[in-house]
């Protein structure tokens, strides 16, 4: 308002031209404080040098602080008047310094004109003072409210400030609250003001009833359910107040008629609705409905479809002749509900390269309860793709993308492998998972192309890993290169500070505690060859575990076992049944030297020796979730894997029936030529669903069991590649292939026998909540069910004698260190040879994710 006003002060000053259209001067009044007023004759439109600017009406500011916000400078040419001084003035309100400003000419002298600004300065605020609540929270809303020493006071500022406190505690439930808001002279200081704000707010007000009026299709208690916002009282809730909030009633409204619609009733509305106040300081909300009449789909024709039969589209829309009408549903089916796996009428098409394709739902036909839909569509012609480009990525190169990319230029377009594109990048590890692409049609040759723009996050980790099982503090330093570059592993220029770019993967890990150390390299190729997605990868290790004494706790490195091993492994991602399938081959070689340890072989115990791992393990595994690693929201994983050995002992003469009456060196050598070459047959099955409730809320439902065979009774199970389950689900001295499996609740590998289980099973259930996904932190919470439980064998084998457990925990990844978190699990069952249960216990996950 000030600026307009400002506008038609300059409007009157210089006025428009008289009626005889011969006379170009006009005559204005000057303002100047020392000279009498007098007319000045000037021509409209005509371009004078502005000579200066004099300033009035200040207090704190100085004539050279105003000249310099107006942006005009001395010697320049303006129009009296002219956008140049429009300008200005609303330069200086935009300031928010000033409360009023007029301009007037002070004087003409030839072509030089001179201005005055007359303005008004905005009172600054000194002092606030909040009554009527805690001094505590007085200094919070203060601070919330941004009432800071030095800010402008203006009308809009009190006005504000007044409907800021007063929402504040009427969103608390405190209905009655009244603010008042009194501003006075401080004469300290020149031009400043102190505020005095007063909160009462009253005593709390809770919803009592909740009336509804006209509802037969739906009764009074399902329509409360449908106002997750708004609640009526009753003793013992905690979980959700009984307030009345104007915004979340609002849009419980909007639930109930939503919920309404999809029940066929799409004329049912709000004939009124208001709160009424009880006598007990609460408050009734009444709502008053006109349901309508439900509605039924009658015919369902389709028109202009050429590329789909009618049975095809009816197949994806999913709605028949007689179904209640369900406008939300229709909407879907035909436009999609914007997850990456809707199934609808447009998505299909788009899918099959009809880019420029329309597809509408329209209503022809209202007849008693039956409505007829004409589903519309222009399919046009098929778009190809013009060009393919990626951005963003500055350390990765543009290969190791364009290879994981399922559009190609040349090809339809085709919104399915635009998604999984996405997912392909995400699943790379090395962008943040806001992968987005931008799609630029060109509808005169029908091409489009498409820009995939990446934030690139750190591809090497530090692992730090933490806990504490087998009697001693387990930790582990891994470093961890995702985005490798071995080609330039020479080039002195590519260490920013190490060679990257290629995809390629190397990690270096050292685990360590009191009783055992292990030392890892590991190297993957994920395209060997670089045509197609074959993986290549292989690994050597060492590790030594030393003998504990269980009664004094001493650790003896004179006795130790010692695993030395290699492997290599080759991986194929299928093309059948689909292309999310993979397949990878790893032949592995250990070497297990035992020097007066003590290993436990069954009832006997072998001391020295050394004994052989060849085995063969092959996978097939199908992984759809996506689009991030860290926070899956749908899809899928499922693996399948058999290990496993020769069988040594079939084709062998041996007598592997222990003889009698042995001596303990006897005895000794007699275990060692039986396990000299380890045998067994090892089957692990696992799966995974993730289901979205919203992008933020997902269920993560996991399912996994393992068994381990032999095929020799007088040989037995093997020793090794045990099965270990409970705790946290750290790998302890996991090179002699035992398998840890988490239950968390529980202390770590204590559901297991001290030999290691040969079947397990488990169950899970993990409700997680994403926090954020920025490219510095993913954080997400999660609650979760665990059962589970390992077996000895077959005849102990029982897949409903399970442990179970309960907890929260919360998530936490960063490029740098990888994932983190901390969990409070309850364990509802007792450990095995105990009878109490577990109770509460908390696992700290450092470096890896369940």
């Amino acid at each position: 308002m000030k600026l307009f006003s400002a506008v038609l002060v300059l409007t009157a000053l210089f006025s428009t031209f008289s009626s005889n259209a011969q006379v170009k001067k006009d005559t204005i009044i000057t303002k100047n404080d020392t000279i009498p007023k007098k007319k000045v004759s000037f021509e409209k439109g005509k371009e004078y040098i502005l000579g200066g600017i004099t300033v009035t009406g200040l207090k704190k500011f100085s004539e050279e602080t105003v000249r310099v916000f107006t942006g005009l400078r001395y010697g320049q040419t303006i129009k009296l008047p002219g956008d140049k001084l429009t300008s200005a003035i609303k330069k200086l309100y935009e300031s928010k310094q000033f409360s009023d400003v007029d301009v007037y000419l002070a004087r003409l002298d030839g072509n030089t004109v001179y201005l005055q600004l007359d303005v008004q300065e905005l009172p600054q605020l000194n002092q606030i003072n909040l009554t009527g609540i805690k001094k505590s929270k007085a200094k919070e809303l203060i601070k919330e409210a941004e009432l800071t020493q030095g800010k402008m006071v203006t009308d809009n500022l009190l006005v504000t400030t007044k409907n800021y406190f007063t929402k504040k505690y009427t969103d608390k439930g405190f209905l009655k609250t009244k603010v008042s808001i009194d501003t006075k002279k401080d004469t300290s200081d020149v031009n400043i003001v102190n505020m005095s704000v007063f909160i009462d707010k009253g005593k709390k007000i809770k919803i009592k009833d909740i009336n509804f009026t006209g509802n037969e299709a739906l009764s009074g208690k399902k329509l409360r359910k449908y106002m997750s916002n708004t609640k009526e009282k009753f003793l013992g809730r905690f979980w959700k107040g009984s307030k009345y909030i104007e915004e979340e009633y609002q849009e419980d409204l909007e639930n109930i008629l939503d919920k309404y619609s999809r029940l066929g009733y799409r004329d049912a509305r709000i004939l009124s609705e208001g709160i009424s106040w009880n006598d007990d300081n609460t408050i009734d909300i009444n709502i008053e409905l006109e349901e309508g009449r439900q509605y039924r789909f009658a015919e369902i024709i389709f028109v202009g479809n050429e590329a789909y039969t009618d049975a095809q589209l009816h197949q994806i829309l999913r709605i028949d002749k007689g179904d209640i009408y369900n406008g939300a549903v229709l909407k879907e089916r035909v436009k999609g509900d914007n997850s990456p796996t809707s199934f609808d009428i447009s998505s299909e098409y788009q899918n099959n390269g009809f880019l420029f394709s329309q597809v509408n739902a329209v209503e022809t036909k209202v007849e008693n309860d039956s409505i007829t839909v004409e589903i519309r569509i222009r399919e046009d012609e098929k778009a190809r793709i013009k060009k393919v480009t990626v951005s963003g990525n500055d350390k990765t190169n543009d290969h190791v993308i364009f290879r994981e990319l399922r559009v190609k230029p040349g090809d339809l377009f085709s919104r399915r492998e635009i998604i999984r594109s996405i997912r392909e990048i995400g699943q790379l590890g090395f962008f943040d998972q806001n992968v987005t692409p931008d799609v630029v049609p060109n509808y005169q040759d029908k091409t489009t192309d498409i820009n995939f723009n990446v934030i690139e996050k750190g591809g090497s980790q530090i692992e730090l890993q933490g806990g504490y099982g087998g009697g001693s503090f387990i930790g582990t330093l891994g470093l961890s290169f995702n985005n490798f570059s071995i080609k330039n592993i020479f080039n002195k220029e590519a260490y920013k500070p190490l060679p990257t770019g290629d995809g390629q993967k190397l990690s270096l890990r050292l685990q360590t505690s009191r009783t055992f150390s292990t030392y890892s390299f590991s190297f993957t190729e994920p395209w060997f060859g670089g045509r197609t997605p074959k993986s290549l990868s292989f690994s050597i290790y060492q590790s030594n575990q030393f003998q504990l004494n269980p009664q004094t706790f001493e650790v003896d490195k004179d006795r130790r076992l010692g695993i030395t091993g290699a492997s290599i492994g080759l991986g194929q991602r299928l093309k059948w049944p689909d292309d999310f399938f993979q397949l990878s081959q790893t032949v592995s070689y250990q070497s297990f030297q035992l020097k007066n340890y003590g290993f436990r072989v069954g009832d006997n115990v072998l001391n020295n020796g050394t004994l052989n791992n060849l085995s063969y393990n092959l996978n097939l595994s199908r992984s759809s979730a996506g689009p991030s690693l860290i926070f899956p929201t749908y899809g899928s994983e499922f693996s399948f894997g058999i290990k496993a050995t020769l069988p040594y002992s079939l084709f062998s003469d041996k007598d592997y029936t222990q003889p009698d009456n042995l001596t303990a060196e006897q005895q000794n050598d007699f275990l060692a030529d039986k396990f000299k070459w380890l045998e067994y047959y090892k089957l692990n099955a696992k799966g995974k669903w993730y289901t979205a409730f919203t992008d933020k809320l997902v269920l993560m439902t996991n399912a996994e069991m393992g068994f381990l065979g032999f095929y020799n009774d007088a040989l037995g199970q093997t020793p090794f590649e045990r099965y270990f389950v409970g705790g946290d689900g750290i790998a302890v001295f996991q090179l002699d292939g035992r398998e840890v499996v988490g239950l968390r609740g529980y202390e770590n590998n204590r559901l297991s026998s001290i030999s290691g289980g040969t079947i397990y099973n488990k169950f899970q259930l993990e409700l997680r909540y994403s926090i954020t996904d920025s490219p510095s932190a993913s954080i997400y919470t999660l609650g979760f069910l665990e059962a589970g439980n390992s077996y000895d064998n077959f005849r102990t084998f029982n897949p409903f004698e399970l442990k179970r457990s309960a907890g929260l925990g919360v998530r936490i990844f960063m490029p740098a260190f990888g994932l983190l978190g901390i969990d409070f699990a309850h364990g509802f069952d007792p450990l095995p040879g105990e009878i109490e249960k577990s109770g509460w216990q908390t696992h700290f996950i450092i470096g890896r994710q369940f």
